[in-house]
C-alpha cells in the first residue's frame, strides 16, 4: 500500500509483515505473533493504528496464562466489583499509589502481589484486610463493603493461618524441615525478631530466617522453626512465604508490609507491630538468632541474596526444588 513513512518523510510503498517474535519474560522465552508495516524504500518499521497489538503485551498475557496469574482486566474487574478506588485498594494492600494502576494498565505484576490479590478476592480474607486497615476507606465505603462481605463470607471459608497450616501439614519432621514439624508460632516470632522497627526488606528477611534455621541445624541437628525452604531466583526462601506473610499481616496482625520508594525501584519492608515472644526459644536458638542478625543483619538485601547464592544449599539444588537441611553442614557462617 502507498502511505506516508514518517522516517523517510515521504510517501512510500508499505508492506504488511507478519512474523513470530521471541520475547524473554523473566527468563522465560515466549513466542508471539507480531504484525507491522515495513517501508520498501529503507526497511523502516512503521507503526500503524490498524495493527495495535503490542508483542510485549501479548507476551505478558501469555506469561500470566502459563503461571495462572491475574490478567489486567481481572484485577480491574475485582476492584470495581467491590467499589474500591485504586487508591483505596492500594492502601488496603500496602502498595504504593502507582502500583495498582500499572498492573491494571498492563504492566506485569510481581508474583507475590498476584498471590496477595488472589487472597484478597476471598471474602473472609478481604474482611481481615479491611479490619486491619479501616482508615484506608471512607466511612460510607467501609459500611457498604463490610456489609456485603459479611453475607459472602461462608462458614467454610478458611482463615489465612489455617490455610498456611494446611499447606505445611503435609511435611513431617525430616530432612526438609530440620527434623521439626513446621511451627507457625516459632516461624512468626523468628520473623518478628528480625523485623523489629525500622523493619527489614522482605527478600532479606527470608534469608535471615534461612540462615538461622540452617545454622542451628548445623550446630544442633535440629532447626529452630521447622520451616521448609525452596530454591527461588533471589535465593532460598520459605515455602509459601507470601501466604505466611499474609497470615501474619492480615490474620495475626503482628507485622506490617510497607512499600518504600528508592532510586530506581520500590522495595517492600516488613515491620513487626508486636514484639517477638522470645520465651518460645531455647538459649541455643536465641543465641543463633542473635548471631545471624549481628553477622549479616547490616548487609544490604542484595548482599545477603548474593551470599545465599554461594551456599551449597543453593548451588546444588535446582530452581523450585525444596532444600534439604543436610546442606547445612556446608553453611558458610
Amino acid at each position: 500500500m502507498k502511505a506516508y513513512c514518517p522516517l523517510c518523510e515521504t510517501e512510500a510503498d508499505l508492506d504488511l509483515v507478519s512474523v513470530q517474535e521471541d520475547i524473554t519474560v523473566r527468563g522465560e522465552n515466549i513466542t508471539v505473533p507480531a504484525t507491522y508495516l515495513k517501508c520498501d524504500a529503507k526497511g523502516h518499521i512503521v507503526p500503524s493504528s490498524d495493527y495495535p497489538d503490542d508483542p510485549l503485551e501479548l507476551a505478558y498475557r501469555e506469561f500470566r496464562r502459563r503461571h495462572n496469574m491475574l490478567q489486567p482486566e481481572e484485577i480491574r474487574d475485582f476492584r470495581l466489583s467491590r467499589g474500591f478506588t485504586q487508591r483505596e485498594l492500594s492502601s488496603l494492600l500496602g502498595w504504593g499509589g502507582a502500583t495498582l494502576s500499572r498492573y491494571e494498565n498492563g504492566a506485569l505484576q510481581d508474583e507475590a502481589h498476584d498471590r496477595l490479590l488472589r487472597l484478597a478476592m476471598e471474602p473472609r480474607n478481604l474482611i481481615a484486610l479491611i479490619e486491619a486497615k479501616p482508615d484506608a476507606l471512607p466511612n460510607e465505603t467501609l459500611a457498604r463493603i463490610t456489609s456485603s462481605l459479611a453475607e459472602e463470607a461462608l462458614p467454610h471459608s478458611m482463615p489465612l493461618r489455617a490455610m498456611y497450616d494446611k499447606y505445611m501439614s503435609i511435611y513431617q519432621a525430616d530432612d526438609l524441615t530440620g527434623f521439626r514439624r513446621p511451627d507457625f508460632d516459632r516461624i512468626s516470632n523468628a520473623l518478628r525478631f528480625f523485623s523489629i522497627p525500622p523493619g527489614v526488606f522482605k527478600t532479606k528477611l527470608n534469608k535471615l530466617l534461612f540462615y538461622a534455621d540452617f545454622k542451628h541445624f548445623k550446630e544442633y541437628a535440629v532447626s529452630i522453626t521447622g520451616c521448609v525452604y525452596a530454591h527461588l531466583p533471589y535465593g532460598p526462601a520459605p515455602e509459601k512465604y507470601d501466604v505466611l506473610l499474609a497470615a501474619l499481616q492480615y490474620g495475626e496482625r503482628t507485622i506490617l508490609l510497607e512499600e518504600r520508594d528508592f532510586p530506581g525501584y520500590v522495595g517492600e519492608v516488613v515491620i513487626a507491630t508486636t514484639p517477638p515472644d522470645i520465651s518460645l526459644f531455647r538459649p541455643s536458638e536465641l543465641r543463633v538468632l542473635a548471631e545471624v542478625k549481628e553477622r549479616i543483619g547490616d548487609l544490604t538485601a542484595k548482599q545477603v541474596s548474593d551470599l545465599s547464592h554461594k551456599e551449597k544449599a543453593y548451588t546444588c539444588t535446582a530452581s523450585g526444588d525444596l532444600i534439604p537441611y543436610s546442606y547445612a553442614e556446608e553453611l558458610t557462617i
